[in-house]
């Protein structure tokens, strides 16, 4: 199971935003640094039209995509183990 979590590296620390819940103390992370907030989609090969429509095809699963129902699907692998 992954999970993804938002923070920021402070004094040598990673500052959680919010505490993982079902998480045991002692989890193995793995850390990835965002040094950029913004990204490149010419270096990727792809101008501003392109990324015009690829927002509007992918516009149509936000709503559902965030809806509370969906969060089912947050613990699925876990879920799915139990008998």
């Amino acid at each position: 199971m992954l999970t993804s979590l938002h923070g920021v590296y402070r004094k040598g620390k990673i500052e959680i935003e919010k505490p993982p819940r079902e998480i045991q103390d002692e989890t193995p992370v793995i850390v990835t640094f965002l040094t950029e907030n913004d990204i490149d989609l010419r270096e990727r090969g792809i101008d501003k039209k392109q990324a015009k429509l690829l927002r509007g095809q992918l516009a149509t699963f936000g709503e559902e995509w965030n809806s509370p129902e969906m969060s089912l699907y947050d613990n699925y692998d876990a879920a799915r183990r139990k008998p």
